[in-house]
């Protein structure tokens, strides 16, 4: 990438994580080298494992989170009880040049999963990169879910990488239904966490050093919009959000290409060279445009709290039913 090219950061970023992908196909192909059926055990007759090149990418089922890259997967894969699914950056199709892997190996209850999960977790931690990783099957994903809240913000979004695309289809699907049923005490929680964030963090707008993920109009702010979004009470970030969102992703990729390390506090001694590498001016000029994110960003986060709180100071719904803002999608079938 050309210094101070910024406006490539966004396709690196979705370039990186197709590559990622491909690699970890790649790990999960030699990983289960036999398919699998819907009871655990080996299809008969040599059935077709469903698994794919990187050329086939991108046909039959796609299920993606938010924003992120298609990563499509054949027909054959359905019923073979293994799938390797991405969270955090990776499943958002934001991956940094410092970002670690967020993965998931979902299964149906395979006797031989430790298994399969070393014969990919070892080679990631042999290339170096940061892993956080977890074997569950769907119910143990929906209980972390309801349990964990930074685990079910990056759950929303998770995006199929490879392997069986119904497995995934059920693990999201259940999570958001749990997420949208309980919204009124999880978007509670979530409101809680993001003040305590604010509060730890400051103000972006405001900062001589702001942290770009926690602090209050930072990038955790726009995911927890997203997440409100996703339990249907109020509206997904529009276009401003939106780039002023693109402009932080850059900048901390910015942030992690001259560092060479995972950073997300902006200090004084590197702002002269993100600037550059962002293709402006000085730091004045950077600090400047990332004050004007943080104000935009935070503005949105206020008013999408505002939806919230009316809804919330509302009678408590009925039953599991979740709360929907009118116009935010279906309520539930």
């Amino acid at each position: 990438m050309m210094r101070g090219d910024a406006r490539s950061y966004a396709a690196a970023r979705k370039e990186r994580a197709a590559d990622i992908d491909r690699w970890l196909a790649d790990l999960f192909r030699t990983a289960c080298p036999q398919p699998y059926g819907r009871d655990g055990r080996n299809l008969p007759g040599g059935a077709k494992s469903g698994f794919v090149s990187g050329e086939e990418r991108g046909a039959g089922v796609s299920l993606t989170g938010p924003g992120a890259p298609a990563a499509g997967t054949g027909a054959a894969f359905a019923g073979t009880g293994v799938a390797l699914v991405a969270v955090g950056s990776l499943g958002r199709g934001e991956l940094a040049p410092g970002s670690d892997l967020d993965l998931v190996l979902l299964h149906n209850g395979q006797d031989d999963v430790a298994r399969i999960a070393d014969r990919i977790w070892y080679p990631i931690w042999d290339s170096g990169l940061g892993l956080d990783h977890s074997v569950r099957t769907v119910d143990e994903v929906t209980k972390v879910a309801r349990e964990d809240l930074k685990a079910v913000l990056g759950l929303i979004q998770a995006r199929h990488v490879t392997g069986d695309p119904e497995l995934t289809r059920a693990a999201r699907e259940a999570v958001l239904a749990e997420w949208r049923a309980d919204s009124r005490r999880r978007l509670a929680e979530l409101r809680e966490a993001a003040d305590k964030r604010a509060e730890s963090s400051g103000e972006l707008a405001f900062l001589l050093e702001p942290d770009l993920k926690d602090s209050r109009g930072g990038i955790r702010d726009v995911q927890a919009m997203q997440a409100v979004a996703a339990a249907w009470v109020a509206s997904a970030p529009g276009p401003r959000v939106r780039e002023a969102y693109e402009f932080l992703l850059d900048v901390r990729h910015g942030l992690h290409l001259v560092t060479a390390r995972g950073a997300d506090r902006l200090v004084l001694q590197e702002q002269d060279a993100v600037a550059a590498a962002l293709g402006l001016l000085d730091a004045e000029a950077l600090m400047r445009r990332l004050a004007e994110a943080g104000r935009t960003i935070a503005h949105a986060f206020d008013a999408t709290w505002r939806t919230v709180d009316r809804l919330l100071s509302g009678p408590a719904p009925r039953g599991r039913r979740p709360l929907r803002r009118p116009g935010c999608g279906p309520g539930p079938r």
